[in-house]
């Protein structure tokens, strides 16, 4: 069994509907949050979503190397039931190939390999640098089309070039451009589709999309997953306008600000704290963000109970809400 098959049948894995792309909390004085890390971590798993570790909405490409290994190791080690996806981002091969030989041997299930930032390769160039990745994986790989991010789209003859490597199993698209997607689609029958794009899960659920890579989730971990499963069902009363004004309310500036700012304003997290230049003053006073969380709250609460695992909310807040109290490894790693 190959790679790509080994994806489809790992029991960790069971091809989650929702992969979270999990923000990296901070203390105010930019260290990192531990206690709600592991928090966050345990939301993803009662929700039964995978998590991916370290992209941009991690902030992946602003912590150090010591940082991001310490998370992954971290993470993996709390013996979660759903599985783990860690981000491979940047712009020197090198070091790339470096840090998948470094998680090759720690308990994750996926690798996510993001174009190389700034250079802007042609397909030549991009197909030589994800055959390079994958040649280092020793686990299934998404690749991340997501040109605002990198600077250039991933072209469709270097996505050719590479779908039959048995290391690329899937594809998260993000360009927010449906033809791509279909294009993809049709010349890239053996790379699996996920969206990358909240907003257009119902639009992209009629192209065989698998799943989502949500944002959304870090804040409403059953909720986005309840959202995805009647985006596939094709069962779209009620999802219009909400989730657009919701996810639009999360993606007002650039992510993962808001999501922060709300996560900090619910006591998820401890702050709200981002790395440079990503910076919290960016959102207006009238952001309106714990008004659509009451409302996405209320919608979840409306859906039928042997679909969703529900929690209600006290005064305070709701489980779901309230971080954890526990000794913070924050002065055990320095």
């Amino acid at each position: 069994m190959n790679q790509k098959e080994s994806i489809k049948y790992n029991s960790l894995t069971d091809q989650p509907l929702v992969w979270t792309a999990l923000i990296t909390p901070l203390f105010a004085d930019g260290a990192i949050d531990y206690a709600s890390l592991k928090h966050l971590a345990l939301q993803q798993n009662q929700a039964k979503n995978g998590i991916l570790l370290l992209g941009s909405t991690g902030e992946g490409i602003a912590l150090s190397a010591k940082e991001r290994l310490t998370i992954v190791e971290y993470v993996s080690a709390m013996s979660l039931d759903v599985p783990l996806m860690v981000a491979v981002g940047g712009y020197n091969l090198n070091e790339q190939c470096a840090w998948i030989e470094q998680c090759n041997q720690l308990p994750i299930s996926a690798y996510l390999l993001t174009s190389p930032i700034y250079a802007k390769p042609g397909p030549k160039g991009q197909a030589a640098w994800f055959n390079a990745l994958l040649d280092s994986a020793k686990l299934p790989c998404m690749l991340y089309n997501v040109p605002s991010r990198t600077g250039g789209e991933i072209a469709l003859s270097a996505l050719q070039q590479v779908q039959n490597h048995e290391n690329c199993w899937a594809l998260k698209e993000a360009s927010g451009d449906l033809n791509k997607l279909l294009a993809y689609r049709e010349h890239c029958p053996n790379v699996e589709l996920y969206s990358g794009e909240d907003a257009m899960m119902p639009y992209l659920a009629a192209a065989d999309v698998k799943g989502l890579v949500s944002v959304c989730a870090n804040v409403w971990p059953e909720a986005t997953r309840r959202y995805v499963e009647l985006a596939l069902a094709k069962n779209h009363a009620g999802l219009f306008p909400l989730w657009h004004q919701a996810i639009s309310a999360l993606f007002q500036v650039t992510s993962p600000i808001a999501v922060k700012v709300l996560l900090a304003k619910l006591n998820v997290i401890s702050s709200a704290t981002l790395r440079l230049p990503l910076c919290q003053d960016e959102l207006t006073e009238e952001h309106g963000l714990q008004a659509i969380d009451q409302r996405i709250q209320q919608w979840l609460l409306s859906q039928p109970i042997n679909t969703v695992s529900q929690r209600h909310r006290s005064d305070s807040g709701t489980a779901l809400h309230s971080p954890l109290a526990e000794t913070n490894l924050r002065d055990l790693i320095s």
